[in-house]
């Protein structure tokens, strides 16, 4: 009976303390150079410049990414005066 209520309180607690998971989106997919189409694609770079340098030295090329949704701006402020 304890290592049962021992096992609830852990599965409590663990639950209790996990965060969600949330995809990764970044705007800059790198394609690494493989034969055959053996290469591999990370969607996980924030320029340009950082997709590149990593990709340098074993071939490859960047890609925009088709599935990047930036992030919202800032809310305008209601700008209506109510008298």
């Amino acid at each position: 009976m304890k290592a049962l209520l021992f096992a609830a309180a852990l599965i409590a607690a663990a639950s209790a303390l996990a965060s969600s998971a949330q995809a990764q989106n970044y705007p800059w997919c790198a394609v690494y150079g493989g034969g055959m189409g053996g290469g591999g694609q990370n969607c996980g770079f924030s320029t340009f410049e950082q997709c590149m340098a990593t990709l340098s030295g074993m071939g490859g090329f960047c890609n925009r990414n088709t599935q990047y949704v930036p992030p919202a701006g800032p809310r305008r402020p209601d700008r209506r005066h109510y008298q």
